[in-house]
């Protein structure tokens, strides 16, 4: 077997078995997640990772336990039970989602939560379909409290963020878990989605137009560059800015079929260069800032395999902190070559 030379290609990654000395000295236990000075220690004792040995998780560690994790996970099979209905009913369960899924998103959202533990529990694992109404749902309706918006429109707000995705209950289910890329034709399919969901909730009684856009228009840009209008600034229904940047930061933190979750400073880096263009520029940095501050006195895991805590947050440049490492103070924003992989 194949050993991994380059320590980089498991670092950040959790280990599935204990490693043990030859004298039996347990030197790395099952479930950790491998730092710079775990492989220091292994390659003194001559033992090499292999990536048998490891598997990847997101761009957060679950070894924080979340209040809310079992709750999430209940709601998220309730909801694949009701969405799975639309399917053969065309009908979206509009009634039974405001008794038993919408009041869950509401209440983990306006809670004083631990922002890291509720990311790492919303990362979707083998689930993405459905956990990503759940966590679209649970992003937006946060950003619209930090927003201001009164609690009706709060309301209107989660219920649109929830059933944003509604379409792709009537998509073909070996597209939507299809782990290739996608031809031509089955991605013009794939964006339909967006249509067959403002159609869909448009017939349904009790949901409005304004929350019947969001399906239709979270794919628009900001720059024109979406679909499937294509429209710009503020001919995009806010709700709809809203609930494109939660669903772009829940696609890119979670396991899909065809990608894995993106590192933590790739996440950063791409939502902030999206804000130039393609997202709301006011509502990202918004949505940026709070995570951020989320991190201060958390451990992090670096790019170059180092643990730290963030210990400030700078406005003018928010994905660079300041990191404590060992007795060492690190300000990325002037040591660019370092970046946080993962929050611990």
């Amino acid at each position: 077997m194949a050993k991994t030379r380059d320590w980089g290609h498991v670092i950040g990654k959790r280990i599935i078995r204990d490693v043990f000395s030859d004298n039996g000295i347990l030197l790395v236990p099952i479930s950790s997640i491998i730092t710079r000075e775990q492989i220091m220690i292994l390659e003194k004792h001559g033992i090499e990772l292999t990536a048998q040995d490891v598997v990847s998780i997101g761009p957060y560690s679950e070894n924080e336990s979340f209040v809310h994790t079992q709750i999430i996970n209940d709601t998220v099979t309730e909801i694949s039970r009701l969405f799975e209905g639309i399917r053969t009913t065309k009908e979206v369960p509009i009634a039974e989602l405001r008794r038993s899924v919408i009041p869950i998103v509401q209440e983990i959202a306006s809670k004083e939560t631990p922002l890291i533990g509720l990311f790492a529990s919303l990362q979707a694992k083998d689930d993405y379909i459905y956990r990503h109404h759940i966590a679209v749902g649970i992003y937006a309706c946060l950003i619209g409290g930090w927003m201001g918006l009164d609690r009706q429109e709060q309301l209107q707000l989660t219920t649109a963020a929830l059933l944003h995705d509604i379409g792709k209950m009537l998509i073909p289910e070996e597209l939507l878990q299809k782990p290739g890329k996608l031809t031509a034709e089955e991605y013009a399919i794939m964006k339909s989605h967006t249509v067959l969901g403002y159609e869909l909730l448009k017939k349904t009684v009790g949901v409005t137009h304004r929350q019947a856009l969001v399906a239709l228009q979270h794919h628009e840009r900001m720059d024109g560059g979406g679909y499937p209008l294509g429209l710009t600034h503020d001919k995009i229904e806010r709700f709809s800015r809203i609930t494109s940047v939660a669903d772009r930061f829940h696609a890119m933190t979670s396991r899909r079929a065809y990608q894995d979750p993106l590192p933590f400073y790739e996440v950063l880096f791409q939502i902030e260069k999206d804000s130039f263009g393609e997202l709301d520029p006011v509502i990202t940095r918004l949505f940026v800032e709070k995570m951020m501050n989320a991190l201060i006195g958390r451990s992090v895991l670096l790019t170059d395999g180092r643990e730290g805590v963030v210990l400030m947050v700078q406005a003018q440049n928010l994905g660079q902190p300041l990191i404590q490492a060992e007795d060492r103070f690190i300000d990325l924003s002037r040591e660019p070559a370092i970046r946080i992989e993962q929050i611990l």
